[in-house]
This record gives C-alpha cells, structure tokens and sequence, in this order.
C-alpha cells in the first residue's frame, strides 16, 4: 500500500512540479516532497489507504469528514492536483455496485423528490444566511468587475435574466425552484412581473411566503409547495435556476416536456444550470452526502432533451468562473461564520461542508464542472432581438 501511495504521490507532483505534494503516514514517514511540501495529506492510520484506493474520491471524503486525514495547505490546490490527476473518475467496479442500491433509492422520483430537496434544503435559513448574501441566493453570481460584492453580483445575476427574458409588467413568470425568492421577487420589484414560484422546500416555502407577505406583492406573486411535475397554468417566461441539477438523468426528458406546457407558444425561457461537457455518473461522496438524487447532465444533452420538447435554444452564456468567485465568498463568508455554525452542527458536518464547497469551486476552476445561462423559446419566434446588444445597452435606450 505504501509503494501505490508513492506512485500517487509522484502521480500528482507531475501534474504539477510546483505544487510540492507530500502524503505524511501514520508512522512519521513522508512519501514524495520530503523537504517543505507545500501540500501534505496527513494519513492517521493504515487503514484510510485502502479506502482511498477501493472508494476514490468517497474513501477520501469520508477518511477527511471522520477527521482520519488531515490536508496541510491549500485544499482546493490538493483538489485540482486531484483533477489533473484524474482521481476524482477513480471508483472501482466493487465500490459502483455497492452504491447502486443507493442509487436506485435517491432516484428523483415524485414520491422521493421532496426528501432529497429536504436533505439539503431543510438545514434552516439561519445556516444559509452565514455564507449566503442577503437575498439568501444559493446559485452562481454574475461578477462585473474585481470590486463586486457577492450581494451585488446576485442582483446583477438575478438582472441579467430578466433582460434576458424581457420581463415586463404585462408578462407573467413561472419560477421552477424558487429557492428563497430572490429572482421571484426582483421580477415583481423591478420589473412588474407577476408570478409563480415553486419549491419542494419547507423552509424555502415559508421563507418566500413570509417576503411576500413583508413587500405587499401578495397580489403579483405566489409560491407553493410544489414539486414541477404536479404544475399546470400557462405563462409568458419560464425560469429555472439551480434545480435543473436534481431532476436526475432519468427524469431530463419529463423536465423539458413540462417546460413546453407551461410556457406560452413563443414565450421565452432561461435555464440556469450546472453541467458536464460530458456525460458522466454522479460523484458518489456528493450523492450521498450533499445531493442525493442529483445529477449533473451534460450540455449536449441538455439541449438535445430541449428540442426534443419542442423548445428552440436561442444563446448559451458560459459562466464558470463567475461560479468559482461565488464559492470563494461563500467559503470566505463559512469560515469567518464558523463559530455560529458550530453553535449548530458539529464538526463532522463543518468538515463536510468545507470538502463540499471547496470541491465544487475547485471543480469549475480546474475540474470538468461548467454553468451555462440556456436561453430559449416555446417554438420558433422571428420577433425576438438578433443580437445581444439589448442586454447590455444603458437603460432608456
């Protein structure tokens, strides 16, 4: 075990010369740079090799939340010299069938979709609100210069698809996984929009319904606690902003027929998802552990599941390092906010959490994780602008 730890270890040191990797053992012996390591997996015990070697990536999360390895330096360095190394696709044969019961049992169906959004979503507002902005929006910022606040990068977020979508006060909008309404209610405020959200969210569902309540827009917007399946009505927009990500691959076809119904024939709508560039199984550590049920599908099939449905793309906007920023303040804002975490978890679930956003900032920095804003149409509409220039023209004009 220790010579394939060497190997790794001279693996990862030639994806990058200058990242100084070192595994220290549990018996005080170090494998690879002997001398000032920049970045050192500390090894507790003899056993944590062969999780790491039998499970890949799971082994390795699990070995760091039990606190039985320990990361000496920058962790999203380790992680994209991991990526570079490809150990992130390492899962043996044994490990995928072990898991497939899992698999099956966190299947975004109607009946258990609300239990995987429960498992994540339901860890209370007040948690959110410690790495989160104001607005409590769990989703890629749109950054437009170095001095943008994560505040402010959502708004500009949550701005951008509305110019996008051409909200107007004669336009109604349904919202696909609301979250805690920041995009709902900025259609309503600035724009004028009526609208419907929807979330599988009990906290999320109260939380809107309390906005709502706070801003008088009662007579412009609801929410209800609704999984998308289960939706009727017609609408002039559509959006869905992060929970494209939960459908599961299974479900990617339904997804984009319900899409069509509820959106008005030419209507416009916006997709805002993380994908793949291409298709590949769930990460089992985040699936177990972070998102059950989840899926991050590939862009190729994302569109082709579109006009399939019948939905006509229109722009696809790239925004993966406006993704990695976001982690990076919400890491910032986690760890500075430590101290009231602890006050409700304990320190299996903060070591979690930490290898969860840093795994996730790395993977859209260095890793094979991408974000796309889809832009789209309910069949062919020759009436919508030909270029981007009205996104980005000043206002009046």
């Amino acid at each position: 075990m220790k010579e394939a730890l060497g190997e790794l270890a001279e693996a990862l040191n030639r994806a990058d010369p200058s990242a100084a990797f070192a595994f220290k053992l549990w018996d005080g012996q170090t494998l690879g740079q002997s001398v000032s390591p920049a970045i050192s997996v500390v090894l507790k015990s003899r056993e944590v090799p062969g999780k790491i070697f039998g499970q890949g990536f799971r082994g390795f999360g699990e070995a760091y939340v039990a606190g039985d390895l320990e990361v000496e330096g920058d962790l999203q360095q380790l992680l994209r010299l991991g990526f570079s190394a490809g150990f992130d696709e390492k899962c043996s044969l044994l490990e995928k069938i072990r898991l497939l019961p899992f698999y099956l049992k966190t299947t975004a169906t109607l009946g258990r979709s609300r239990q995987n959004v429960a498992c994540h979503y339901d860890l209370t507002p007040q948690f959110y609100s410690l790495f989160l902005d104001e607005s409590l929006t769990y989703s890629c910022g749109y950054f437009t210069s170095e001095q943008d606040s994560l505040g402010r990068a959502q708004l500009q977020k949550h701005d951008l698809i509305a110019r996008k979508l051409m909200l107007s006060p004669e336009d109604t909008l349904v919202d696909i996984g609301c979250g805690w309404g920041a995009m709902l209610l900025r259609a309503a405020l600035q724009y004028g929009a009526a609208g419907l959200g929807i979330t599988l969210s009990d906290n999320q569902y109260d939380h809107v319904r309390q906005k709502i309540k706070e801003l008088r827009l009662g007579d412009r917007i609801e929410v209800k606690l609704l999984d998308y399946r289960q939706l009727t009505g017609k609408f002039d927009k559509f959006v869905s902003i992060g929970m494209f990500e939960h459908v599961g691959k299974r479900f990617i076809p339904a997804f984009m027929r319900q899409a069509a119904r509820l959106l008005k024939k030419g209507g416009t709508g916006l997709l805002h998802t993380i994908t793949k560039e291409v298709e590949s199984p769930t990460d089992p550590w985040t699936l177990r552990y972070i998102f059950p049920g989840g899926y991050i599908p590939s862009l190729a099939e994302t569109l082709r599941e579109m006009g399939r449905a019948g939905l006509c793309v229109l722009d696809v906007e790239g925004l993966r390092l406006h993704y990695g920023r976001t982690l990076d303040c919400w890491i910032a804002n986690f760890e500075k906010n430590l101290s009231g975490i602890r006050d409700m978890f304990d320190e299996r679930f903060i070591r979690m959490w930490r290898l969860y956003l840093n795994c996730s900032a790395a993977g859209f920095k260095y890793g094979t994780v991408r974000i796309y804003q889809i832009l789209f149409s309910n069949g062919l509409n020759n009436d919508l602008p030909a270029t981007r220039e009205f996104l980005y023209a000043p206002k009046g004009q």
